[in-house]
Parts: structure tokens; C-alpha cells; sequence
């Protein structure tokens, strides 16, 4: 269910100063989620925020909780920004997010230990499924750019499906991520979004930027062969310890690959060096090269969505939670920004 934002909401979040002007006091909000295709087609806005506060998807992974507190980090940290000649808040449109906590309630009285617990839960994954793919199917018929902030990376999937169905043909993808999350089909979670989008044919070709070679089986590469034409990848340890391909000749290898249609822009925060996260990292892409790589796909034209998932900031602990929102929002204007 979508819970709508309203200029109260926000401006209860910004701390204002005179002689400035913060990016939320000019982003757009909605007075309704009525017609909600209609009312964004009518906005001037070009990119659509939303949150998906939620780490289900993870759990059934076998993941460590706690991606639910990505989205309040970030949305605080991007509305407190400077609105300037670089950043225009006029450009996004804050909807709100997707509240699931129903399913997070459900999910906090299972019993780990029991035999279908993580079957439950997968359950209770494909239902999000649904409302993720809806909402995006709607913000992408309006003509819209989604930057969705999750949340477990079991979203991508959503997030594909619906941006396919509102563009009327299978998208492309580009992966920020240590690891594949191109695992078998065996009940929806965090780590098969992807191979579940490809094998329903709403993703045609997906590239996997800076694999982990420590992390990825060999039964997923083996998979990865099979489909040489259409998956491919580089590895972190091939780019950064061994360098043998730069950073820069990557991300053209990538567009050259991805380009012939519309396609997805994902950034597992698991992949950047010392973010709190579900799965972190001390050996890792930089936060600056996670800015470059947001902010080289967000200029082309193809780009379709964006999507930062998985960063776990400690809600109890403000300065974590003011880092990562700092860099989610760091990562959002680079996107955006022309």
C-alpha cells in the first residue's frame, strides 16, 4: 500500500536556514494517490522518489535484517541538500513509500527455527513483488523515471517487471553488486530477482559490474556461460587488485552493451567499501566510484530507473544514520544531475 507524502511531511524534515534554500522546499508532492498515472503525467517533474522500507526479501536469503532504515536516512539527508544551479529539487517528485509493515509484523512472529520459515517468507516476498511492480508499471506509463530506495535487492525484480510492463518490452540492467543475485528459482528472496526476471522475459540483458570473485559459485558462472550473448560481466578484483580494465573503460564496456534499449540502474550498497549494510565489506568500490558510476548511467538517455537497496544504517546510532543517508543521497543527485 502506498503511503502518500505531503509538504507537511517534508518540511517537517528540513531544517531551514535564511538565505538558503533546501532541495525538499521545491521537489513536488501529491495531494492524492487517486488517478495517480493522470496526476503525474500533469507534473513538471521528471524523476519519481520512493522508499520501500522493508528487508523481508533478505531474510529469506538467509541475509541479516535491517535494510529497513535505508529509506528514512536518505529521504532526511536529500531534502536538507542545497536546491542551487547543480541541484533542482523542482526535477523529483517525493510520492512516498510503500508500507509492508503488515508483512513486516507477520514476519517478526515466524519462527526462525521452523522447517517452511524461509518458504513463509518467500510467501510474503511475492506479494511485494506485486505492489512494486504495480507502482512502477504506473510511474513508468506516466512517463517517469522511478529512483526507488529500498529495502532488500529482491526489489530489483519489481522494479524490472514494472518499468518492462510501463515501456511495453523487456528492459536491460546494470548491476552494482558484489555478488549475482542470479540464483536458482527457488522461492522469491534478495538473491534471485534478476534470474527470476529473466526467465519471465521481463529483462533481456543484464550486466553484473564488479563481482566479487570470492563470493560468486561456480554453479552461478556456470549459468553466466550459458547465456554469454545476453549476462555478462567484470569482477572487482579485475578492475581494482589486478587492474586489468578501468574503472572509466568499464562503465563505456557496459553502455555499449546495455544501450540498444531501456534499462535499469541498480546499486547494492554491499558493494561499497565500509557501508553498513546486509552484507558488508571491507574490501570494496569507493563511495566516490559509486558516485561516478550513478552519475555516468543517470546521463543517458535509456536510463530507466534507479535503484539503491540493501544499506542498513542503525537507527539507534544518528551518525550512521547520517553517513549513509548522506551517501544514498549523494548517489540520487548525481543520478539526476545533468
Amino acid at each position: 500500500m502506498l503511503h502518500l507524502y505531503t509538504r507537511a511531511n517534508l518540511n517537517a524534515l528540513i531544517s531551514k536556514r535564511d538565505g538558503e534554500t533546501k532541495f525538499g522546499e521545491k521537489v513536488e508532492t501529491l495531494l492524492s494517490s487517486e488517478n495517480l498515472v493522470a496526476q503525474l503525467q500533469q507534473s513538471d517533474a521528471k524523476y519519481v522518489l520512493f522508499g520501500i522500507p522493508e528487508d523481508i526479501g533478505i531474510r529469506a536469503n538467509h541475509g541479516k535484517a535491517g535494510a529497513t532504515t535505508a529509506w528514512n536516512a536518505a529521504l532526511k539527508a536529500l531534502v536538507n541538500t542545497q536546491d542551487n544551479a547543480y541541484n533542482k529539487g523542482r526535477r523529483v517528485l517525493v510520492l512516498g513509500h510503500l508500507d509492508f509493515s503488515e508483512f513486516m509484523e507477520t514476519a517478526d512472529k515466524m519462527y526462525a527455527s521452523a522447517y517452511d520459515y524461509h518458504q513463509k517468507l518467500s510467501e510474503l516476498v511475492a506479494k511485494i513483488d506485486e505492489e512494486v511492480s504495480y507502482l512502477m508499471f504506473q510511474i513508468v506509463s506516466a512517463g517517469k523515471t522511478p529512483i526507488v530506495i529500498g529495502g532488500g535487492h529482491n526489489n530489483a525484480y519489481g522494479n524490472i517487471k514494472g518499468t518492462a510492463l510501463g515501456k511495453s518490452k523487456a528492459i536491460n540492467v546494470v548491476n552494482f553488486d558484489a555478488h549475482t543475485d542470479f540464483r536458482s528459482l527457488e522461492g522469491r528472496h534478495s538473491g534471485n530477482g534478476f534470474s527470476y526476471a529473466f526467465k519471465k522475459c521481463f529483462m533481456d540483458k543484464y550486466f553484473m559490474f564488479g563481482l566479487h570473485e570470492n563470493y560468486t559459485s561456480k554453479k552461478v558462472f556456470k549459468t553466466i556461460d550459458q547465456y554469454a550473448d545476453r549476462i555478462k560481466y567484470n569482477t572487482f578484483e579485475g578492475i581494482k587488485i589486478r587492474q586489468e580494465q578501468g574503472f572509466s573503460f568499464q562503465l563505456n564496456t557496459v553502455l555499449d552493451f546495455i544501450n540498444n534499449r531501456p534499462f535499469g540502474v541498480e546499486i547494492d550498497c554491499d558493494s561499497i567499501e565500509n557501508v553498513p549494510s546486509s552484507a558488508m565489506t571491507p574490501s570494496g568500490f569507493t563511495a566516490n566510484e559509486a558516485r561516478m558510476f550513478a552519475s555516468f548511467f543517470g546521463k543517458q538517455k535509456n536510463a530507466a530507473y534507479l535503484h539503491l537497496c540493501e544499506a542498513a544504517p542503525n537507527a539507534d546510532d544518528p551518525r550512521e544514520m547520517y553517513i549513509v543517508g548522506k551517501l544514498l543521497s549523494y548517489l540520487i543527485t548525481d543520478f539526476i544531475r545533468k
